[in-house]
């Protein structure tokens, strides 16, 4: 159902996917045009593609218990923050008039949780497409324009049983009418901004929910949406690689990047004498994970950058990111979901306080304004992020989107660096550069829960980095080292076995979380990369944290070490591919293991019984470069002892990967 899924809402989204660019217009004065004449001959003419971020409300119709999705700085709605993709054409007349089409997909944000209402059944709508004619008035490089047209949808119907776990979830498409209006603005190159409103309203049609026992569902979508966009003109051949004209000179204060990555798993049926609720299934499974993620960034004034990332994400990983410790798709998210959900990942401010000297070029790329920065530089962020982003990197083995897919090889398993569900935190981070050596530190908010998609304020966890910078007969090298603390609400592994074992009726993981409160998990990684030669590196990673607590954030890995070696292919007249190979030996601590023998769950394991062993994974990978905006990719996973259960396994898990560049 998940594939087919996909694949209907691939053809809502188009070729507009290829876009992968969310944003919001920016002023005049930011972006003013440096030619007189250039303003005198701007033509709409032409193709574009783009994508657009925003916020909506509506109503579902009376009864339906509608879910609330999350707002992020706005009250939660039956949409909550929008995003999706478009593309369109349009014809300038030598009157000015412009007559347009345009098809969308708009994608709703996630569940907010802690506002859910419970009920025998709660409704959703998953996202609404629509296509449109435009017409508008050109006033050179701002159009002013209204549009209307036909509009569909999916809506859903989530059936609970008593304790409000979902047990079915039959949905419908719909289809109906939009209109609205809206102003586009030429900004910078071939980009153009744009605002609009969008009404739309959908047919009503009753959802049958007999066979739980439950009335129909009479599903109304009446639906308002505000979208901020980016387009990007392609002329008159929409096909090209390049545009046929470039519409306004280039700003330098400005970056958009986008990605696009699909990745389907699959293993065949292995040993499994039993299982447990987190339990790899061992028949065998087929899944796949989608994520477009949009790189905007900003120059605000010297040395000051703003960065926001909207992603939108759909699918799965192996039996819903559970049953490995270390698990093999690094692009799956705890908050998995069949169509895509819209998150604004990343919106950080970054501040560069130059100390003087010597320079270094800065490239345009992802989350990075070209231009020079001084190498010896205090640089101070604040915002939403990943840890990731200025922690624990490594050339070699840092990125499932371009290299190793299993979490225990991109990153050091055993930090439980603070994140939500799709792995992300906000906070302040701030780094010392010289020349030889950096250090960095930093303060995060943590969730409230493990597992839990709520961050708060009222705990934290911190993190400090060293890194030295070498060389070995010429062949540069870096080793980091980390040291973390963070304060959550977790329980304690021996005191959970202390009271199960002097009251044997009782559930070990109610007794857990009746246990919580603020606890503190510490521990340090060491991570290094060696060039060995050109287009030869070797990487290793080294983690441990003191195991006596539940793990809050990332994955069940009380210690860790994972080590490989990754290839360029150059020497076979394929400079851009690349072979990785390499490892991963995950373990825990005593408290840990004897918790997940007696029944434990943690984040993504519990069998329901264990007979330890550490666990195990090799992990090889070929990534082949079609061209410089997409790479193909096909990697094999060899995992003996998954969840550290010498009674399993071992699984082999091949992989594909599409990866798009733009």
């Amino acid at each position: 159902m998940t594939c087919v899924r996909l694949f209907r809402v691939q053809i809502a989204a188009g070729a507009a996917l290829g876009a992968a660019t969310f944003g919001a217009p920016a002023t005049a004065a930011d972006l003013a045009l440096k030619s007189p004449a250039a303003r005198a001959v701007y033509s709409w003419t032409g193709f574009y593609v783009g994508a657009h971020v925003g916020y909506g409300d509506g109503t579902l119709g009376p009864g339906t218990n509608p879910i609330l999705e999350q707002g992020v700085f706005f009250p939660p709605t039956i949409t909550g923050g929008i995003g999706g993709f478009q593309v369109g054409y349009n014809r300038e007349f030598a009157n000015r008039f412009v007559l347009g089409i345009e098809a969308d997909a708009t994608f709703t944000g996630p569940t907010d949780l802690p506002r859910r209402v419970l009920g025998p059944f709660n409704s959703s709508i998953d996202y609404v497409g629509t296509l449109r004619g435009r017409a508008g008035y050109s006033f050179g490089t701002w159009m002013p324009y209204v549009t209307g047209g036909f509009a569909w949808g999916h809506s859903q119907v989530r059936v609970n049983d008593a304790a409000g776990e979902v047990i079915s979830e039959p949905g419908q498409y719909q289809t109906g009418w939009t209109v609205g209006a809206g102003a586009e603005f030429a900004v910078s190159g071939n980009w153009t901004a744009k605002v609009e409103y969008d009404y739309v309203d959908l047919s009503r049609r009753t959802l049958g929910l007999n066979d739980f026992g439950l009335p129909g569902v009479s599903i109304d979508p009446r639906i308002h949406l505000l979208k901020f966009g980016l387009n990007y003109q392609l002329g008159d051949s929409p096909w090209s690689a390049t545009p046929t004209r470039t519409a306004l000179p280039e700003s330098s204060d400005w970056s958009v990047h986008g990605q696009t990555t699909l990745l389907p798993q699959t293993y065949p049926s292995f040993r499994s004498p039993y299982a447990g609720t987190n339990s790899l299934p061992g028949a065998g499974q087929l899944q796949q994970t989608w994520t477009t993620t949009a790189f905007l960034g900003v120059r605000l004034w010297e040395g000051g950058e703003f960065y926001f990332n909207p992603e939108t994400a759909q699918g799965f990983g192996l039996n819903g990111t559970l049953g490995l410790a270390g698990f093999s798709n690094g692009e799956a998210q705890k908050a998995g979901a069949p169509f895509p959900k819209i998150r604004p990942q990343r919106y950080y401010f970054k501040q560069t306080f130059g100390f003087g000297g010597e320079q270094e070029d800065v490239a345009d790329g992802p989350n990075q304004i070209a231009g020079k920065r001084d190498i010896d530089r205090l640089t101070l962020v604040v915002g939403r992020f990943a840890v990731g982003d200025f922690f624990d990197g490594n050339s070699y083995a840092k990125d499932p989107r371009a290299d190793f897919m299993n979490w225990a090889m991109w990153a050091s398993a055993a930090y439980d660096f603070p994140a939500d569900l799709p792995g992300y935190t906000r906070g302040a981070v701030v780094e010392l550069n010289r020349k030889d050596w950096a250090v960095r530190a930093g303060v995060f908010q943590v969730p409230n829960a493990p597992n839990s998609d709520v961050l708060v304020f009222n705990t934290g966890g911190a993190v400090v980095e060293f890194e030295g910078r070498y060389s070995i007969f010429d062949q540069p090298g870096k080793l980091r080292v980390g040291v973390f603390g963070n304060r959550g609400n977790t329980g304690n592994y021996a005191r959970a076995l202390a009271i199960e074992d002097a009251n044997p009726g009782l559930d070990i993981n109610d007794v857990m979380a009746g246990i919580r409160k603020d606890n503190l998990k510490y521990g340090f990684y060491l991570n290094g990369e060696q060039q060995i030669a050109k287009d030869v590196g070797l990487f290793g990673r080294l983690s441990w944290n003191d195991g006596r607590t539940e793990i809050l954030s990332f994955t069940d890995v009380d210690r860790s070490v994972s080590g490989g070696l990754s290839i360029k292919g150059s020497r076979w007249g394929r400079a851009n591919d690349t072979i990785g190979i390499g490892g991963a030996i995950n373990g825990l601590s005593s408290a840990h293991r004897d918790y997940l023998a007696a029944g434990g769950l943690g984040l993504l394991i519990g069998d329901g019984a264990l007979n330890y062993s550490p666990e195990r994974i090799f992990e090889t990978y070929y990534a082949y470069q079609v061209n410089k905006n997409l790479t193909l990719t096909a990697d094999y996973q060899f995992i003996t002892n998954p969840a550290y259960n010498a009674d399993r396994g071992p699984v082999h898990i091949f992989s594909g990967r599409i990866h798009g560049e733009f």
